[in-house]
This record gives C-alpha cells, structure tokens and sequence, in this order.
C-alpha cells in the first residue's frame, strides 16, 4: 500500500528488509519528506522475489531510487539450515583440531542433553601445512609453499566450494596467509577463499577459526544472492547505490558484503535498533528498551543515552550449542515468540509456544494458506485484538471462524477450556516470555526498566507492548511511525559503518603510545579504503576509536572509547581512569591499584547519511474513531465494546484513553483501562503506562 506516489530519480531512498514471515519496503523522498511503504509475504523459496513484490505494491520502478538498502534473512538462513557450501579448513600444521575441540566450557553444567555445535567442516577436509608464527607476528617457521600446492590438489579432487584459511597468530602477522590465499586462488579458481585475517584479526584462535570457516561456509550462496539482486536490479534500471544492511547497524557496499557474508548474519532485526536510537533521541527519551515482535520471533535490545551497544561476538544457533563467531554485532536478545509462533501442548498438559513458527508458508491458520497449528496471531484475531477485516489495511482479510476452531481443537481441547479462554492462555504465555527477555537486557544486566521507555515496533509489538511494559513497570511506551515497517525504517537512518580491530596485547602503562598510533593509522587507511569503495565523500566521514581493556588476569574485557587526542599524546591515565569508571558502573566494584592489560585497538570508520525527519503533524479535532469491536483485554469470559481509532487521521496533540484499539497499515495498537496515547507533532504516539 503506497501512501504517496513515487518519488522522482533524483530524491528516492528505498529500504527493504526481509523477515521470516513478512518483507517490508520503506521510501523516503529527501526532497518533499513523502514517505512510502508496503508489506508482502516472504517468499522463502526465492527471498529476493519479496523485494520485487514490495516494489510493486508501493509503485516504485528500481530506475526511480537513487538509493537501495537491502536487509535479509540470507546468510543466517544458510547458517541455521546447514545449507551452505562444502567447505575445506586449512591451518598450521599442529593445530588441526582446534576448530573441533572448541571450548570446554558447558554453558549449564547439568543440561544432560548439550550438544556440541557439529563443525561446519568436517575433519577429513581440514589440512595442515607447516608455518609458523610468535605471538608478536615474528617469523619462526616460513611457509612451504609446496605443502600448500598439494592441500590445493587434494582440495580441487575433494570438490568443495569454499577453503577457509586461519593460520596461528596470522592476526598479528598475514604474510603467511596472503601468501597461501594467493596459491589456492590461482590453483582452485571459482572456490570461494577465506582468509582470517580480511574477517577479523584478533586473537583467540578457536573463535577466529570458527568465524572464519563460517565465513566460507554461507559465502558461495550469500555472495550469489548478492549478485542476482544486483543483476536485477540493474536490469530494471537501476543505477543508484546499492548498500547491504550489516549485524552492527550500518550499511556496506555489495562488494564488501560478498567477500565479508558474516557481517549481515543478522541484517534483519538491526535496522529497528538504529531507528529507536534515533527517534528516542529527537524525543529526549534517550534510555529505551526496543520490543520488536515479528511473524518469527521477539527480539529486544536497550539502548542508553541514544547509545547503541554493540557486541563483538555472538553464537549462531544459540549460545547453548551454536557457533561463534566474532564480529560487531548490535547486541540483541531474541526469543522464539512472534506472531508465527506455534502454541502446542506438552506430554504433561501444559501450555507451550515455540520455537516452531508457521512462518509464511503456509502461515498461521488465519492467513488461509494451509496451516493447521494455532498461533499467537490466531489468538489475537480471536480475542478481537487483530481486526479480521483490518489486517494490512484491509489487504489480507484473515479468517477468524478458521482461527476459533483451531484453538479450539489443538489448546481448548486438552485443557478444557473455551476458543476464547485458550486465545487468552496463549497469549499470556507470550507475554511472559517476551517480558522474560526484555528483564534479561536491563535487570539482569544491572539496570532498572522504570528509567527506560519501550519503544513497540514490528508488527506484533503495538498489540503487546503495554502488558510487558506493564509486568516490568516501565512507565512509558513510544509507538513510532511505521512501527511494522520500523527495521526497513531503521535501514534508512543508518549509517555506512566498517569496524577493525587489531590485537596488541600490552600492560597499559607499559604501552609504546608511537605503536599504538601507528597502529591507529593503519586501521584508519583500512576505513578510508572501505569508505572509498562505499562511495562516501570525505565531508561526510568520521573515526571513532576503542581499546579493549581488562584488569589483569581476567579473561574478558571491555570496550572503551578513546579520543584522537588522547592517542596522539599517549595520555593513557585518562583511559585507565574511564575504564575503572566503567567497570564500577556494569558490575559494582573496581579495582583501581590492579594493572590494566590492553588487549584490543579498535576503530570504526562511518560515513554519515541523511536521516527521515516525517512531516510535522497539523493540530487539529478531526474525528479517527472508525467504529468499536469487542476485545478480550483482561477476562477471556468478558470482551469490551472497544473503540477503534485510525491512526492516519490522528492530530498532533491528540490524547486518546483505553481500552482502545488504534489501527495502522500493518499494525494495532493496543491500550488497556488507564492507559493514554499522546501523538506528538512528529507521528510518534507516547503512552502512558497504567499501574497495575
């Protein structure tokens, strides 16, 4: 659904972001600030066919973008379904289970069902080939070069696609591995080569193994996915930039993306994170909690002083029994509750949602696709939460009767309880679930939901919000504009960004303030290279630096910024002093008298983008009550006559009391008894949370 025409060539920013269940399209016209969008089922089978459905809905034709920003589901996918290409590992000799021994830590010690991540290459197809490095990058053993032509034969009669190649310590020195990635390219042409120290070059050699070989393992496909789009949509037209959305919250060229895939591993979800930063901040609500409920799952991530954390790694498939893999990552806690979810009952009678979701094929027994198991977006059309009639503008009408009679037979059955009863069950256990995840980024973390707002994006987190902001006490809800289409949104308001990171293990007193500049430096050419390639014109360019610090004899460590100042004139207590400020804050003590190792130099080249501003809304009295609808809010046995607004006609000023229901393209609102929206002149609605 298109809300305003297309924009012409020279003005039109597109975004399109696809999720398990639904793609979403954003355009924003940086001339007129016309906004459109559009949503469209996902298209598992062929993704990027969600893109060309988007297109069409909202009018747009690729020639009349000038920018394309593209988020996906790809690289994970290929990940999480082990679809990815047979990969060869080759490493230095001595170190050939590395990758397979991993860590012994368990993370719960009596879990007697872990497993083990299953490597992504097998043992037989891992090859040592004698070289030899220090810690320090000095030389000890040099490189057979005739070791590495032979692995390359085996390598080329093994079939694989892609070699992966993670020598030890080649993070401190690549020569080694510039050179081996220089022969088996030459003799395995049309294999996909990985090197580690082009993926990241930081110590911990399980890890940096692990990132790699994952690298290799999802890049023939990712890299090809890459590829078709950029053929298609040069096919029809387009000749405007093309940027791929990245786990850290920027956007890099489709160059940089397919030789570095496990950067956009999650893509998707990121995009709404960079968007909450920003519109908290024009609200002067800098601490807020994202909630983002799509058709897959819920995710949420906080944000403090309209500062995004960033994670430098993270566990695919889980942290249980994934694989890790250590790159920049906006630090996200996902749980499996979104509107797919599928509600089933256990061996012993009890009520359970997830992790299996319908997904978008065949969808939930709502959509009328073929699927047969309730989910959560079935409960809520029950419970009149959902207009039937409303949903997606009134685009995809959904069958409630069908939803009714599935609850019914699959969760009221069993437990004795009406369509109604077992909706509302349904429900509350995704409530709880959600809440548990939103208490697992700011309680147990150390910090207090009562000083956050939740900003509800995704379609399923207007409907949701103000039980969990309730269960946590957190006192206001922020709806912004486009909370369904908040990712793609988001994917316009970021950034292009590209990190680096060097190990330099030193004790920071003792550190030589020359080596870390020059380091500095180093890394900074890096950046202005990745910028170059991005097309980002030096006035719009900007550094930022980090150092890893930990007190001596911890294991793990955290990151500090640091300025150019500070570098150039070695001014290290001033960091140190920052550091133990910083550990005070995250974990209630310091220890000011310890030695402070450095272990890591960071930086993060960015290149700034123009942001949406929406227009400002009139003030006015115009009436947005379309009509009322009994819903389910509280006792499944008592539905209330509630009020329906559209949110469309809402004015600047516009105060509106629960319980209620205000309805938008692609999204619901939902407000209880005490309950009050504000709609502020820039669209967002600010609820007011009632007490319990």
């Amino acid at each position: 659904m298109a809300l305003q025409d297309a924009a012409p060539a020279s003005s039109l920013s597109v975004a399109v972001d696809i999720g398990g269940t639904f793609t979403d399209l954003v355009g924003f016209d940086e001339t007129t600030g016309r906004v459109l969008q559009s949503k469209s089922l996902t298209t598992p089978h062929e993704l990027s066919q969600g893109v060309w459905d988007c297109l069409a809905k909202a009018g747009i034709e690729p020639r009349a973008a000038q920018n394309l920003v593209h988020g996906s589901t790809v690289a994970i996918n290929i990940a999480i379904e082990q679809k990815g290409a047979k990969t060869a590992l080759v490493v230095t000799k001595g170190t050939r289970d590395v990758y397979k021994i991993g860590r012994q830590n368990r993370p719960d010690a009596y879990d007697f069902n872990f497993k083990r991540p299953s490597p992504l290459t097998p043992r037989s197809l891992t090859f040592e080939v004698s070289e030899r490095l220090k810690a320090s990058g000095e030389v000890l053993s040099p490189l057979d070069q005739r070791e590495v032509e032979d692995v390359a034969a085996k390598i080329r009669d093994s079939g694989v696609a892609a070699v992966a190649v993670c020598f030890l310590h080649a993070y401190a020195n690549p020569a080694h591995e510039i050179e081996a990635g220089r022969l088996l390219r030459a003799a395995l042409p049309g294999v996909y080569v990985s090197l580690s120290h082009e993926i990241v070059r930081e110590y911990r050699e399980y890890e940096r193994t692990s990132t790699t070989v994952m690298n290799a393992y999802i890049g023939p496909r990712s890299a090809e996915y890459v590829g078709r789009m950029q053929d298609r949509l040069g096919e029809d037209g387009f000749d405007g930039r093309f940027l791929i959305m990245q786990s850290s919250g920027g956007v890099m060229s489709p160059e940089h993306a397919k030789v570095l895939p496990v950067a956009m591993m999650e893509s998707g979800p990121v995009g709404g994170v960079i968007a909450a930063a920003e519109i908290g901040r024009r609200l002067g609500l800098p601490n807020v909690i994202t909630f983002d409920m799509g058709g897959t799952t819920a995710k949420t991530s906080l944000i403090q002083n309209s500062v995004v954390s960033i994670a430098q790694g993270y566990h695919v498939g889980g942290h249980a029994s994934g694989h890790p893999v250590m790159f920049p990552v906006v630090d996200i806690v996902e749980v499996g509750a979104g509107g797919g979810s599928i509600a089933w009952i256990d061996d012993v009678g009890g009520l359970k949602l997830g992790p299996r979701s319908a997904g978008s094929d065949p969808g939930p027994v709502c959509y009328r696709r073929g699927g047969a198991e309730p989910t959560v977006t079935d409960a809520n059309v029950v419970l009149g939460r959902i207009g039937a009639r409303s949903f997606l503008g009134g685009e995809m009408p959904l069958d409630e009767a069908a939803a009714r009679a599935a609850l019914t037979e699959k969760i009221g059955g069993p437990l004795g309880l009406e369509a109604a009863a077992a909706a509302h069950g349904v429900i509350r256990v995704a409530i709880a679930k959600m809440a548990l995840a939103v208490r697992g980024v700011s309680v147990q973390r150390g910090y207090d939901p009562r000083d956050f707002a939740l900003v509800a994006m995704g379609g399923g987190g207007p409907p949701h919000a103000l039980e969990i902001a309730r269960d946590l006490a957190i006192p206001k809800v922020i709806v912004p504009n486009l909370p369904a289409h908040f990712s793609a949104l988001g994917m316009l308001m970021s950034d292009v960004r590209h990190d680096f990171v060097r190990t330099h293990y030193r004790i920071l007193t003792d550190a030589d303030t020359a080596e870390i500049r020059t380091l500095y430096e180093e890394l900074a050419d890096a950046g202005a290279v990745a910028l170059d390639q991005a097309g980002v014109e030096p006035a719009v360019r900007s550094v930022e630096y980090f150092m890893d610090l930990r007190y001596a004899g911890q294991e793990f460590t955290l990151q500090i910024p640091v300025n150019a100042d500070e570098i150039a004139h070695g001014a290290m207590a001033a960091v140190r002093s920052r550091f133990d400020d910083t550990h005070q804050n995250r974990f209630d003590h310091s220890a000011p008298d310890e030695q402070v190792e450095l272990v890591n130099l960071r930086l993060t080249a960015r290149g700034a983008r123009p942001k949406i501003m929406f227009p400002r809304l009139a003030a006015g009295d115009g009436d947005a009550r379309i009509g009322v609808r009994p819903i389910v809010l509280d006792d499944p046995a008592k539905p209330i006559d509630c009020p329906v607004y559209r949110r469309e006609r809402l004015t600047a000023g516009a105060r509106i009391e629960g319980p209620c229901a205000i309805e938008e393209f692609g999204s619901t609102t939902l407000l209880f008894a005490g309950d009050v929206a504000t709609v502020v002149e820039t669209g967002e609605m600010i609820v007011e949370v009632a007490r319990p």
